[in-house]
């Protein structure tokens, strides 16, 4: 089997993957995302995981790249890693007692064959009604300021969360069903 190149190093996507068995080594893509094309939700997702993996495809021949990026889509406004507090603050305003798409698109290439595949998934989370005392509390735990959407469903961001239609893995950054699904096509299954 080719061995698998994750184009991240986000340790949420690190972990979700090895929740598979699969053997694989992270990579740093370097890539730009630019938020600003103007493409629908879905299309951007596939957009940027593709840019992802194919940053670094041409480094590692024989290999399966994986490439993923999400974001949360609040109507047409789309909502990524906040990075400072300010911007987290005015996210969180934003999300707050609403229904937010998560979207992260991922992709496939493998490099000998070029071969490649592209998905996008939505999983929807319903944030609850958020006091302005509940939103500095969290943004002074730092959480929230490398997290799309400014929470992380899987830390203390959890409390704020009421309910999810879709995939929770999704929503941490990695449809591991679908990303599973998707890897059969390139003969690697994990069950």
């Amino acid at each position: 089997m080719k061995h698998i190149i994750l184009a991240s190093t986000s340790p949420r996507r690190k972990q979700i993957l090895a929740q598979s068995g699969l053997s694989f080594t992270a990579v740093s893509s370097n890539y730009e995302e630019d938020m600003t094309l103007k493409l629908k939700p879905l299309d951007l997702a596939k957009h940027l995981s593709r840019g992802k993996a194919i940053s670094i495809a041409n480094k590692y021949p024989n290999h399966i790249i994986i490439g993923a990026d999400t974001f949360i889509a609040l109507k047409d406004e789309l909502l990524g890693k906040p990075l400072t507090m300010e911007k987290a603050r005015k996210s969180l305003k934003k999300i707050s007692g609403k229904a937010v798409s998560v979207i992260t698109g991922f992709t496939i290439i493998d490099t000998s064959t070029k071969k490649s595949y592209s998905k996008a998934c939505v999983t929807k989370v319903f944030i609850k009604k958020l006091s302005t005392q509940e939103i500095e509390n969290y943004i002074k735990t730092n959480e929230p300021l490398d997290k799309a959407g400014a929470f992380a469903i899987q830390g203390l961001g959890a409390v704020i969360v009421k309910k999810i239609e879709g995939d929770y893995l999704n929503v941490m950054g990695l449809p591991l069903f679908e990303l599973a699904q998707a890897l059969k096509k390139f003969g690697i299954t994990i069950l």
